[in-house]
């Protein structure tokens, strides 16, 4: 058969992309839309219409074999293939020539999944849109009532133990404060009785006096002042000889937060963990900048979501949730606490920009904001960033039994629609 393509967009050759061919229209008026699935050395089969895809193509003879066709639709009058057509959102698109299509049946939308490697976290992720639009039916818990008393507000100073220090006015323990650190009352690791190997120091740091106050909305000045003191308090706990200092944001119940009140874990180890080793080890073996090569990734494919010249957020290729995020500074070096004023100021104002946008598409779910750092010890080549994980599905058996994720919503559609929201 003859067919003559023209190709708006070409299929990512990158090895950890292996697209099929996907989505055809039909303009037989009986017969359901279908598509044509092609993978290189494998015969065409019939499937149904997928809701994404990166290719788009002009099909402008039909097949001259009424036997083929018979094989591939469905029966009725042999219909011409008249385009193939890129979709934006699950069961929408235009095609080539402007017009918008008609939505499908939602129950015979079967995207085509992809499996993803990455090489920056050395993940494995499956891209599988469709499961996106899959029906709930267990119902949702509802939210913990908030606590009559809050340990981290104004007042309740007492409430901590000894504070470390604090940023605005007033003496310690007292009100006036703008941001304040103090050891955690319940530690991962630390205190008189630890055992061989859970010895260290674990802080927390309250990001405001304001109780509903979250990083995404914070203003310029406090977002700074509270990356800077993550800084800070990292540099005093490598400068004690602990051998990792983990930073962290847990917020909401669902993303492992006990107290609502926003602030930020700070968990020195006096061991280097397992995965931070192994981050190292793909930097070594690479030979290149993961974080750097990763955020081109991204821009070629459309993932990007804010670029700033001292900071750039963006959606990876193989990311391993939906709309998560990742900043970095571009000359970053291995660790935040080395990082300067101007770069700490750069990321903080990005990633705030990037929760607050997070916050307004999907209305404010719990996250975790992870920064991946070198170990305090050593000069092996890395590049310290954050990874922004909105908790907006669960992990569920498959994850925990394979060690394999599953990502709903592909990336450069996250990053559009975060795009939009940050306008």
């Amino acid at each position: 058969m003859s067919w003559t393509r023209r190709c708006s967009a070409s299929m990512s050759s990158e090895p950890w992309a292996c697209k099929p061919i996907t989505g055809a229209r039909v303009s037989s008026a009986s017969s359901a839309p279908v598509a044509i699935s092609v993978l290189e050395g494998m015969q065409s089969h019939r499937c149904a219409a997928p809701p994404i895809t990166s290719r788009s193509t002009i099909v402008t003879s039909a097949p001259s074999d009424a036997a083929t066709v018979a094989q591939v639709f469905p029966a009725g009058p042999a219909p011409m293939i008249t385009t193939r057509f890129a979709c934006i959102a699950p069961g929408y698109g235009d095609d080539a020539l402007g017009r918008r299509l008609a939505a499908p049946d939602p129950r015979t939308l079967s995207a085509v999944p992809e499996l993803r490697a990455d090489p920056l976290t050395g993940e494995l992720v499956l891209l599988a849109p469709g499961r996106a639009s899959r029906p709930h039916t267990a119902a949702a818990r509802p939210p913990p009532a908030a606590p009559a008393r809050c340990p981290f507000c104004p007042g309740h100073e007492g409430d901590t133990p000894p504070e470390v220090t604090r940023v605005g006015d007033g003496g310690p323990d007292q009100p006036g404060w703008r941001l304040r650190v103090v050891p955690n009352l319940y530690p991962i690791v630390g205190g008189p009785d630890a055992a061989a190997g859970a010895t260290g120091v674990h802080e927390v740091v309250v990001f405001s006096p304001d109780h509903h106050r979250s990083f995404g909305r914070l203003d310029d000045d406090t977002a700074v002042a509270a990356l800077t003191m993550l800084r800070d308090r990292s540099r005093a706990l490598i400068t004690d000889q602990h051998a990792y200092v983990q930073v962290a944001v847990n917020e909401g119940r669902a993303a492992g937060a006990s107290i609502a009140h926003p602030h930020a874990q700070v968990i020195a180890l006096d061991f280097v963990p397992p995965a931070v080793d192994a981050a190292l080890a793909r930097f070594a073996a690479a030979d290149a900048d993961l974080v750097l090569a990763d955020q081109r990734r991204a821009v070629d494919a459309g993932g990007l979501v804010l670029g700033r010249g001292g900071a750039t957020a963006w959606c990876a290729p193989a990311s391993s949730s939906a709309y998560e995020v990742r900043v970095a500074a571009p000359g970053a070096g291995a660790r935040l606490e080395a990082a300067g004023d101007d770069e700490v100021e750069a990321v903080a104002i990005t990633l705030r920009d990037v929760l607050a946008a997070l916050a307004a598409v999907l209305d404010d779910p719990p996250y975790n904001v992870v920064i991946h750092d070198a170990p305090t010890v050593g000069e092996a080549p890395y590049h310290w960033w954050v990874r922004v994980l909105p908790r907006v599905a669960v992990a569920a058996g498959f994850e925990l039994g394979t060690g394999v994720l599953v990502e709903t919503v592909d990336p450069p559609q996250a990053a559009a629609v975060l795009r939009d929201a940050l306008r």
